[in-house]
Formats: C-alpha cells, sequence, structure tokens
C-alpha cells in the first residue's frame, strides 16, 4: 500500500480510537476492545547487557552454559548495554514509522521469581526508545486499517523455569537470562479476534523483513500479552474494564483466547446489573482453550519502578538514526508494490515471493539475507541476464520457474528454499538455455531435481553435458527429408515408435488423433528428454498422415 506515512493516513488513524466498530453479530451488543503487547527477542549474537551468546546462536545446548556474572546476579557485576541490539530496535522504530527519542533511560522493574535472579527486571518504562508509530493491517475484505503503537522499548528477557512433574521442583536456566527483547505496545485500536490475528502476523513479517527478530512464536521468540476489554455500544470506547491474558505464543491460541474472554466477560455483565469485570491477569489452557485467574493486575507502583543506577542516558544522534534510516531492508508492502509495478507480476506470484521470505531463517545482528531472500534471489535472476548487453530476463518467465519448478522440486525432496542449493546464477543460466533452446523444459526440471540433490559450483552448461542432456537437435531445425534419416535421431526415433506402436498408428490413420500422445510420449522418453516435444509432434504427424510411412 503506497502512502503509509501520509498526513491523510495519520488522520484517519488517529481517529480510529474515536470510531465504533461494526456491529459484530458474535456479540451484537458488545463493542470489543484489544490492545496487544509483543516481546519480540532481537536477533542478535550476544546478550542486551553482557557478552555472553544468546541461547539460539551458541552450539551449546546444556542447560546454565551462556551465562556471564551479569546474567546470574553476582554482586557488583554492572550492565554494559550492546549497540547491536539498540540499531536491531531502531530499525523497528522507524519501519514502525514511530518517533526515535533523542535520549531514552532504563529502569528497574522489582518483582521477585525464581527465573529473575536480580529480583529487576530492566526495562524502559518511563522513557521508552520510540514512540507514536503505526502499522497498518488488512482486513479480511481488503481494507488498510491503522494500529498505532504507543512505544517500543528494550528489555531484558528473564531465565526459562521447566517444571519437572517427577521431582515436583522447577528447574532454572539462565541461558535466555539478559537475551534482548523489544516490547512493542499497541494503543487499544483493535476490536476484533480477527484483526489482532492480523495485526500480530503483519508485525511478525515485518521484523523479519528487517532482520531484527525472527519472530518465531512456537520457539517463543515472539511472545504477547493481549488486553481485552467490552463496553456497550453508545458508551465511550475503552470504557470497559480490561483483562491482561499473558504469554500466548501462536496466533490461533491469540485468536482462541479472546474469543473465549469476549464471551467471559459478556456473560459476567449480563449476569446482573451490579456486575463488574475485575481487572486481573489471566493465563492460558492449550488444552481447554479457556482463560483461567492468574493474579490480581498489577499497576506501576506494585513493581516499583526506579531509575537504574548502573546505566545512563541512553543518547541517540541524528546521524546514527538517519543511517540505520538509510540502510532500512525493503519493508514487505513496499516490496509487494514494487514487485507488481516494476515486473507486472500476478498477486499469486508475489503472495508466494513474499511468504517465503516470512518464513526464511533470519542473520544475526541484522546481517544480509542474500539469496536466503526469495525476493532478492528473485531479482538477481531477472536483473542479471547473461547477455551482457543489460536487458533483463522476462519477469514472469522467472517467477513461473522460481514459485512453481523450483519451490515443486524442493517440496518433493522435503526441503524448504533456505536449503536451496541452486545459485541464482545457475537458474538463470538454465532459463536462458531453455529459452535458446540448447535444452528442453523436460530436461531444465531434470537438472534443477539434479541440482538440488547433488550441489555443485559448475555452471549449468557443464552439468547439462556432462549428463548428456543437451538438446539432440536445434527444435528450430527444419523438418528432416527421408533422405536424412539415418543422420537425424528425431526421425530414427519417431520412426521406431511408430513401427513399435501399430495399432496406434491405425487408430490415428483412422481419426482419433488423441493416440498422437501415446506416440509422442514414447519419444520423448527414449530421447530422455532432450527433444522438443512441439517438433516431435510435427514430425510424427506428418509420419502418421504420410500413407507411404511405415506400415501400420
Amino acid at each position: 500500500m503506497s502512502g503509509f506515512g501520509s498526513v491523510a493516513k495519520r488522520l484517519l488513524h488517529d481517529a480510529r480510537s474515536y470510531r465504533l466498530a461494526k456491529n459484530d453479530q458474535r456479540w451484537p451488543e458488545w463493542q470489543v476492545v484489544v490492545g496487544v503487547e509483543t516481546h519480540a527477542q532481537i536477533k542478535s549474537r550476544r546478550k542486551l547487557f553482557s557478552h555472553s551468546l544468546t541461547s539460539e546462536y551458541s552450539a551449546h545446548i546444556l542447560p546454565n552454559t551462556n551465562v556471564s556474572v551479569f546474567d546470574a546476579a553476582f554482586p557488583g557485576t554492572l550492565p554494559k548495554l550492546n549497540p547491536v541490539c539498540v540499531d536491531l530496535a531502531l530499525r523497528t522504530a522507524l519501519a514502525l514509522q514511530c518517533r526515535v527519542q533523542p535520549q531514552s533511560s532504563f529502569d528497574r522493574k522489582h518483582y521477585f521469581y525464581s527465573d529473575l535472579p536480580s529480583g529487576y527486571q530492566i526495562t524502559q518504562q518511563y522513557a521508552p526508545l520510540a514512540k507514536d508509530g503505526v502499522l497498518y493491517i488488512r482486513q479480511p475484505v481488503g481494507d488498510w486499517v491503522p494500529i498505532r503503537i504507543k512505544q517500543i522499548q528494550l528489555e531484558q528477557d528473564t531465565a526459562k523455569s521447566t517444571y519437572a512433574p517427577k521431582t515436583r521442583a522447577s528447574h532454572i536456566d539462565l541461558n535466555r537470562a539478559g537475551t534482548a527483547l523489544m516490547e512493542i505496545v499497541t494503543e487499544a485500536d483493535l476490536r476484533s479476534p480477527e484483526e489482532a490475528a492480523s495485526y500480530v502476523r503483519t508485525l511478525q513479517s515485518l521484523l523479519r523483513a528487517i532482520g531484527s527478530s525472527d519472530g518465531n512464536m512456537e520457539d517463543g521468540s515472539l511472545r504477547c500479552d493481549i488486553n481485552v476489554s467490552l463496553n456497550r455500544f453508545g458508551m465511550p470506547t475503552g470504557s470497559g474494564t480490561r483483562c491482561e491474558i499473558k504469554n500466548l505464543n501462536s496466533v490461533k491460541f491469540i485468536t482462541a483466547a479472546i474469543n473465549y474472554e469476549i464471551r467471559r466477560q459478556a456473560a459476567l455483565l449480563t449476569s446482573s446489573p451490579e456486575a463488574q469485570v475485575e481487572q486481573e491477569t489471566r493465563g492460558f489452557d492449550e488444552t481447554t482453550f479457556e482463560t483461567f485467574r492468574l493474579r490480581s493486575k498489577e499497576d506501576a507502583p506494585d513493581y516499583r519502578y526506579m531509575p537504574d543506577p548502573n546505566l545512563g542516558i541512553l543518547r541517540l544522534s541524528d546521524e546514527r538514526v538517519q543511517h540505520i534510516r538509510a540502510t532500512l531492508p525493503e519493508l514487505p508492502w513496499t516490496a509487494r508494490e514494487r514487485l507488481k509495478d516494476a515486473y507486472a507480476l500476478s498477486d499469486r506470484d508475489v503472495d508466494v515471493l513474499l511468504n517465503i521470505d516470512n518464513g526464511r531463517d533470519v542473520r544475526y545482528d541484522g546481517e544480509d539475507p542474500g539469496e536466503s531472500s526469495a525476493i532478492k534471489y528473485f531479482d538477481r535472476i531477472v536483473k542479471n541476464a547473461g547477455d551482457g548487453n543489460g536487458k533483463r530476463r522476462d519477469p514472469k518467465l522467472v517467477a513461473n520457474w522460481v514459485t512453481h519448478e523450483l519451490l515443486g522440486q524442493l517440496a518433493s525432496q522435503n526441503k524448504t528454499f533456505r536449503e536451496n542449493t541452486v545459485s541464482s546464477a545457475q537458474l538463470g543460466e538454465l532459463i536462458d538455455m531453455v529459452q535458446s533452446k540448447v535444452i528442453t523444459g523436460t530436461a531444465g526440471k531434470q537438472l534443477t531435481r539434479y541440482m538440488l540433490s547433488k550441489p555443485a559450483s559448475d555452471s549449468v552448461f557443464q552439468i547439462a553435458k556432462e549428463l548428456d542432456l543437451l538438446a539432440l537437435i536445434p527444435s528450430t531445425a527444419p523438418a528432416s527429408t527421408s533422405s536424412e534419416s539415418d543422420k537425424d535421431p528425431l526421425i530414427t526415433l519417431c520412426e521406431d515408435a511408430i513401427l513399435a506402436l501399430p495399432s496406434e498408428v491405425k487408430a490415428a490413420r483412422s481419426g482419433n488423433k488423441g493416440v498422437l500422445n501415446k506416440i509422442i510420449g514414447v519419444v520423448i522418453k527414449q530421447s530422455r528428454g532432450r527433444l522438443d516435444a512441439r517438433r516431435v509432434r510435427e514430425v510424427v504427424e506428418r509420419m502418421v498422415s504420410d500413407e507411404s510411412g511405415p506400415p501400420s
């Protein structure tokens, strides 16, 4: 969608909190108000305040291996801010059109739990890194809806607590303690479970595209807290009492939790005129798809926030912010528009390329994904034509080879795009060879399958030559005469097939042209895909129609 930062859309965005949602027949008396707090692990090699490797980056698998004395909260240890984490958080802030704060600071959020060795979490409650952003999400009908981003703040992740039923004890793994998180907080602009799901998917896609987080909810690197409240139509938006549902790690669970909470609160509020929803924190049962009470909702005084005395003010120069802005990777909606405008690709092909990128590996510390990005892979094939005259390859043809042939072969070998071993230069050369009829389309598919199963850096021409897959004759050659039959393999193979299938030849000469496909198939098979099917059909039809040809 174009013009994401336009003033007009900003005004629409600002007005959203004042408009009522459409009447939802699932709960006709109520307006649903939802806000999302997303905790996204930053994809960095090292933790936020120590030199310890993050668990995902390290090869170690044993618990409590990637732990510094600061992570374990030894007395006298001091934090040291990792600038890479700051830069990746800045990418996110700029991609979400936030106002980056020239100065931000860190606070201590106090609470006591076994997975928090220091008894407090370092966060940015009062002076966050960035404020006032927006993310546009697509509605089922195709409209784009703006969701305001209240703030983005840096904070530490906690350790991992695992309960062992046999010993009835909880085991603490400090490998995750101190890993950098971005907390991305929306305003209460969402109006349905489906909008919340769309928001999380869109945010996940954005974080992966810019390389700030891999967004893997199943691995716990993207977790959501959902705030849900109800108010009757006609009442001020947000007048209901909100309940927070903690630590949801899949879009399916987010949708189910909101649905259940809406029905729970609606049933409670209609049970009696005096009934009220209690402000509380709730969990979600992944088996029953129900929420359950954890505790009454804490407010800021309960956490006893205080400025962290060991961390000074984080000052960001305009030069640093502008450098991050200038080097920001292409955003998903920008890529969509470019692929459609520059290459005239269909929505289907664009969706396939974007979906591949949404599932790709995200490199550490914001490194360039290279050819693990399907869009960059596609761009290189189109732009780097091998003829040296500056012309580009046909984008639709390239899209067909990438989205149909390459992805199809990967799927048949149970591989993902990240396991693709055919370089963009190799696939480009293969497409050129098919177009110039050096090899047939069938041989091109065989070569793709071979190069995926046996990776090599050789040129496609060399591989095709070694596998004897070069076309037997140029398909543009004129039809051979009978005197050339001893020289032309096309004529020889067609004559052999006709002699081997007398009943099919007789049926064809009697008017059943459908049996010609069987004869052509035999010729193609005997040539191992090295003959052009169109040329084979021409020769077979001529021979079958020639009554003086091989006897039927």
